[in-house]
């Protein structure tokens, strides 16, 4: 398509309504602009096809024939790419928002709070891909995904969910529920950490413990390093969020916490994708945030 011969959309709206209504100031009022804004478009495309295409009739304007024809092209095009446009927002508003977290994240935060969501929403679908990859929400089709870090992602709308500051937890048959100490007198516990926890090493180190000198074994994933602290196992370091609910329960008691930390959980949206189902969902998330 030679798209060099085709005048402006904003002109061809214009004329499309004043066609159709034989009236600029009707024309302006449904396009929300100017009455001279639609009389300049109209002479814009007069001057383009080199045609007069609207005429005064009385108190009205009306098409002359060759501006009925393009009239009639413009509704029938105009209603093909309304029709469209219905179509595909009903079909997105129909499909289940697709949410992308980290495997711990999903598991320990979110899953066990979803249900009142889907009881408060039945009519929204929810699916959740829980994966330690990072993903491309326009590109992989997600509506939100929920990351780990310091907030610092470009092209995505960031908003901080809840504080990860990190906590080292044992269940209370290793140190006893009542343990009071410090990081240096944790060296003879068999720790448990999963291999990709830098920012927990680099913590751990700054607060005095050097896990080169301590008894290490890696787990590949987060839920496992927690299943085997609650039998007892070990200890290991994990974002505060991920053993909250273990903490509050007293399956696992906190040894060391870290205050203050500018790590976090994050929700990460597309600032051109914002549906009433994602915003209702979002709102969702932001309850659970300020509920204790």
């Amino acid at each position: 398509m030679d798209w060099r011969h085709v005048p402006s959309l904003s002109a061809l709206r214009a004329f499309e309504a004043a066609a159709r209504l034989t009236n600029y100031s009707a024309a302006a009022r449904e396009l929300n602009v100017t009455h001279a804004a639609i009389a300049q478009h109209v002479r814009r495309l007069e001057d383009h096809f080199g045609l007069s295409l609207m005429q005064r009739d009385g108190q009205t304007m009306q098409p002359t024939p060759e501006g009925q024809r393009l009239s009639r092209s413009l509704s029938t095009a105009f209603g093909q790419i309304a029709e469209i446009s219905e179509d595909l927002i009903a079909q997105d508003t129909d499909r289940p928002l697709r949410i992308a977290t980290t495997p711990s994240f999903a598991e320990y935060w979110l899953m066990p709070r979803i249900g009142a969501f889907w009881a408060a929403n039945p009519e929204i679908r929810v699916e959740i891909a829980p994966s330690g990859d990072l993903v491309d929400l326009r590109a992989d089709g997600f509506d939100l995904a929920i990351r780990y870090g310091r907030g610092a992602w470009p092209g995505l709308n960031t908003e901080r969910l809840e504080s990860a500051g990190h906590v080292v937890v044992a269940a209370p048959s290793v140190v006893g529920s009542n343990y009071v100490g410090c990081m240096t007198d944790l060296e003879d516990q068999h720790w448990l950490i999963t291999g990709t926890s830098t920012e927990e090493r680099v913590w751990l180190k700054a607060n005095g413990l050097d896990l080169s000198k301590c008894r290490v074994t890696q787990m590949d994933v987060t839920a496992l390093s927690l299943q085997a602290v609650r039998a007892g196992h070990g200890i290991t370091i994990v974002p505060r969020a991920v053993a909250i609910g273990d903490i509050e329960n007293g399956t696992l008691i906190a040894l060391c916490e870290e205050i203050d930390s500018d790590l976090g959980y994050h929700i990460l949206t597309r600032p051109d994708r914002v549906s009433p189902q994602l915003k209702t969902f979002i709102a969702w998330l932001r309850k659970q945030r300020e509920t204790p």
